[in-house]
């Protein structure tokens, strides 16, 4: 089982189990030793994880730190473990009191859910405000599990790991603050581009007026390069107009949000039936609940329906009578293995013919 699909366990198991989990310790033992034990350290090893590891802090003597994972005889990951629900904002600054004393070159502040990768970017031997990696194990992306891959035990080269964090570090603030520019922009993001294109004095009329123009503007350019890239990857009968398409900046207008795993599905659909219909007649609609493929753009002629959107992912089919089918999928890969079902609901509708 590789690290993603591992990964994928642990969460499912904090959605379930997390409301029954009373205690740190009792977060230690079901979610974080399983995230421990999926980047490939023993765990029950105390010569590789030590639990209650001794970081004296000056003049109080015995101070301990959750657990301290050791390479050649020496700590060189410091973990400081909160109660799942515990906000990790109130307790940074006791993990950087450990991480100054020690050794270490990264720490780790986790409360099952959230875990906060920190290091020395900034300045030698103290620990940065801010983590260069802060993850949600419950809404892992691709780009976060490759960052997790290098801390794993068989891969762990703490000098390679430092040299690419700073680099990390600041592409997710830039991130985080586009993100917040593109959902709701500031007045100075506004301003700055309405001065570029109106010809007067910028008043707060007029800011008000472009603050709408700009959403709407960013909005558009988002569908037009989505538009673009699935051009580059249909032929010319298989684009997609995305004018009309959510895109996963969620605006005010609409509660859908059309995923990329939601777009991916429907390209396997497509893949899987062009072999036996123009691919001109395979369309979506997407809901809350669910992502629809349908027949010549017919609500009567589903083809199937994914759920993508939770912890568990499904691809739901249909047999003679119409009626659903949910079946479990690990990967979107995974829809391959229903071709046989979604050629045979199409042919239903076609009457056996193409």
């Amino acid at each position: 089982m590789d690290l993603k699909d591992q990964l994928k366990q642990i969460a499912d198991r904090v959605s379930k189990l997390k409301e029954q989990i009373l205690t740190e310790e009792a977060t230690k033992n079901a979610f974080i030793m399983p995230f421990l034990q999926s980047l490939g350290y023993d765990v029950f090893n105390p010569l590789e994880v030590v639990p209650e590891f001794v970081a004296d802090l000056g003049i109080k003597k015995g101070e301990k730190i959750d657990y301290a994972i050791f390479k050649d005889g020496n700590p060189t990951i410091l973990i400081e473990c909160k109660h799942w629900a515990q906000n990790l904002n109130l307790h940074d600054g006791q993990l950087l009191r450990y991480f100054h004393v020690s050794k270490a070159k990264f720490g780790i502040l986790t409360n099952g859910i959230n875990f906060r990768f920190y290091s020395d970017l900034v300045e030698p031997n103290k620990m940065d405000e801010k983590p260069f990696l802060d993850i949600n194990i419950t809404e892992l992306k691709d780009n976060q599990i490759e960052e997790l891959k290098k801390f794993h035990k068989a891969h762990f080269d703490a000098e390679s790991i430092v040299n690419t964090a700073s680099e990390l570090k600041y592409m997710n603030e830039l991130k985080g603050l586009i993100h917040n520019e593109l959902i709701n922009p500031t007045d100075d993001f506004v301003r700055y581009f309405a001065k570029q294109v109106y010809p007067s004095v910028v008043t707060a009329k007029v800011l008000e007026q472009f603050t709408s123009l700009t959403k709407r503007a960013i909005q558009q350019h988002i569908n037009d390069l989505i538009n673009d890239r699935l051009k580059n990857a249909l032929s010319p009968d298989e684009v997609v107009n995305t004018e009309t398409e959510t895109t996963e900046i969620q605006t005010e207008e609409s509660k859908v949000i059309t995923t990329e795993d939601e777009l991916e599905g429907f390209m396997i659909v497509k893949t899987i039936l062009r072999q036996i219909i123009p691919v001109n007649r395979i369309t979506y609609r997407d809901a809350q609940s669910y992502f629809a493929i349908l027949l010549d753009d017919n609500n009567r002629k589903s083809i199937c329906r994914l759920y993508l959107n939770g912890n568990k992912k499904f691809i739901a089919t249909f047999d003679d009578q119409k009626k659903e089918i949910k079946n479990e999928i690990t990967s979107l890969d995974d829809i391959f293995n229903f071709s046989d079902e979604l050629k045979k609901t199409v042919e239903n509708y076609d009457g056996g013919k193409e």
